[in-house]
């Protein structure tokens, strides 16, 4: 039996190394495509982490955003699920976004290392240096999606007066959005060594969600005894 010519070019096709670009056209592809990044007004999700240093935990939680109000619901803990949930309310910006993570050029010299395979394109890996002395946290790492030019991976240093350590973020896209999949990072925590590990998953982008998502229930009025 022998194979036609678009059988054999298919074939030839998907065993084929995907073409390498200019690594300046990369980047400048990637400062366009960071700009033009849109974050999610509302977004569903739930992740967990694990820690293990001076408090180890074991957690999943369910998140609801808005805007910056955020509903966290704590759903089990070392792998038993709540009887009743722990809910947290709160007010902040995200702060594993991609715009958060993403270097500029401005602020970071960025030198091309090479290339890693990506299912059917390259990824680009960079070094990046700070260009004034960092403070706090700084990024020393980052991969270029080669597909869509937006951050895959990007690895940072952290210092501060109690903990100083490394991490590494991943993401991937999600519809039209750009979110993180999972986080780990190593630290020594005044003078002990923690590690942790976030994963995010079952994200969903509702138009909306009601307003008695972030809204603090009423406690229960206290009985009372009638007089006599």
């Amino acid at each position: 039996m022998t194979r036609g010519p678009a059988v054999v070019a298919l074939i030839v096709a998907l065993g084929a190394a995907p073409q390498q670009l200019d690594s300046q056209y990369v980047l400048a592809r990637y400062v366009s495509a960071v700009a033009k990044v849109v974050m999610p007004k509302v977004v569903v999700y739930s992740y967990t982490v694990s820690q293990v240093g001076p408090s180890n935990i074991e957690q999943r939680h369910r998140v609801y955003r808005s805007g910056t109000s955020i509903r966290d619901e704590i759903v089990w803990v070392d792998g038993m699920t709540l009887r009743r949930k722990i809910v947290r309310f709160s007010r902040r910006g995200d702060r594993y976004a991609v715009t958060r993570f993403a270097p500029r050029p401005d602020a970071y010299q960025l030198l091309f290392l090479g290339t890693t395979r990506d299912g059917h394109h390259l990824d680009y890996v960079y070094e990046a240096t700070p260009l004034s002395h960092p403070s706090g946290a700084w990024i020393d790492r980052l991969t270029i999606d080669g597909a869509n030019f937006l951050p895959r991976a990007v690895h940072f240093h952290t210092s501060g007066a109690e903990a100083e350590g490394a991490g590494n973020i991943e993401f991937a896209p999600f519809g039209k959005y750009w979110m993180p999949i999972a986080a780990v990072a190593q630290a020594r925590v005044k003078g002990k060594q923690a590690r942790e590990l976030i994963t995010w998953s079952d994200y969903r982008f509702p138009s909306g969600l009601p307003p008695s998502t972030f809204q603090r229930p009423e406690p229960l009025p206290h009985a009372t005894s009638p007089s006599m």
